[in-house]
């Protein structure tokens, strides 16, 4: 592959005051598809794109993308966390949105040359890590609602903190009752651009009224919870850990998927179901709902302490991380950072 360097390196942030996605390393991975095939790869200095006018992204929103984490041991170990799942799934979004597949072997070969030459950009502070985000768009110049003929799939990198600013706080998350993040049928499962411009609108009003995030519930009926916007979401019940099936209308997280797979490994009852607003108000009435929490790449596990529904505030567990919650991030972290032994098979080592 080839590789152009940069001359005017970045000078580096402050690893301990990153936020989330605001700076980016010096380089990027790009790939376009023209005529029918892909052509090679390239790790180029990171810079902006040139775009006609009318290029096809900017019109009919065909355009996907992933997240995925690398991370720096305290010996200088790095890992990626599950990236041939995130390279799959992108794949399923690619055939939703009529896009060229990938190689799923040659770009996660591609992806760790490139976190191996910005390595330096890895940050060890607790909770920090290097976000990756391939994207894929079409970048034909012409008008027209078809597929687009031409498109290209990149990679940038940015090194990450905390993706809420309040941390492992629990967060405010209002129960959605009008507006709808993705119908049966639609694209909810996909990772496309336009579910995220969709849920801007409700999102904003969902801050004014004090709340962090958005959870969606289902278009049809109104009545099953979905998904929030940057997370899946568990409810505890009776001791049982709930999450949303994965009917159609809801991304199938890859956290989501890790949290699962803890779970049953330890024994622990979980389910898969539809899971109704009312089921939730009444165990919460009941004191049987004691925990809340959502998964997701960006903030891992993070505790849900308040449920916004018709005017009230349903406070859970006195708005404090449960024990559930807290077990299953310090096991997910664990395993990422390498404090733990990974008995899943999720890490994938790169030096």
């Amino acid at each position: 592959m080839k590789i152009t360097k940069t001359q005017h390196p970045k000078q580096k942030p402050d690893f301990s005051k990153l936020g989330f996605g605001k700076y980016f390393t010096d380089h990027m991975l790009v790939m376009d598809y023209e005529n029918g095939a892909w052509k090679e790869p390239e790790i180029v200095p990171y810079a902006p794109f040139e775009m006609d006018p009318s290029t096809t992204v900017l019109h009919y929103g065909q355009g996907i993308f992933e997240g995925l984490k690398a991370y720096k041991n305290a010996e200088g170990k790095i890992t990626l966390f599950r990236p041939r799942d995130n390279l799959i799934r992108m794949n399923n979004s690619a055939r939703r949105l009529c896009m060229p597949e990938l190689d799923v072997d040659s770009m996660l070969q591609a992806m760790k040359e490139l976190v191996l030459l910005e390595q330096d950009w890895i940050p060890t502070e607790p909770g920090t890590a290097l976000y990756l985000r391939p994207t894929m768009v079409g970048t034909a110049a012409e008008l027209g609602v078809h597929p687009s003929s031409k498109y290209r799939f990149y990679i940038i990198l940015s090194p990450v903190g905390a993706y809420y600013a309040t941390g492992l706080k629990p967060t405010r998350i209002l129960i959605e009752e009008h507006f709808v993040r993705a119908p049966l049928g639609g694209t909810g499962e996909a990772k496309c651009m336009g579910n995220y411009a969709a849920s801007l609108l409700a999102g904003n009003v969902a801050k004014e009224k004090g709340y962090e995030q958005v959870l969606w519930l289902d278009a049809k009926e109104h009545k099953y919870v979905e998904e929030v916007g940057a997370m899946n979401m568990f409810f505890v019940i009776d001791g049982v850990v709930k999450t949303p099936a994965l009917v159609g209308s809801i991304l199938p997280g890859i956290t989501r998927n890790s949290v699962l797979q803890i779970l049953r490994k330890e024994g622990m009852p979980c389910e898969e179901t539809r899971v109704s607003v009312d089921e939730i108000v009444k165990a919460y009435e009941e004191g049987r709902l004691t925990e809340a929490f959502g998964s997701g790449t960006a903030a891992v596990i993070s505790p849900v302490g308040v449920l916004g529904y018709q005017g009230k505030d349903l406070v859970i567990n006195g708005n404090e991380m449960g024990p559930i919650t807290s077990y299953l991030y310090d096991k997910l972290t664990g395993i990422q950072y390498g404090r733990e032994k990974d008995e899943y098979g999720w890490i994938v080592a790169l030096n």
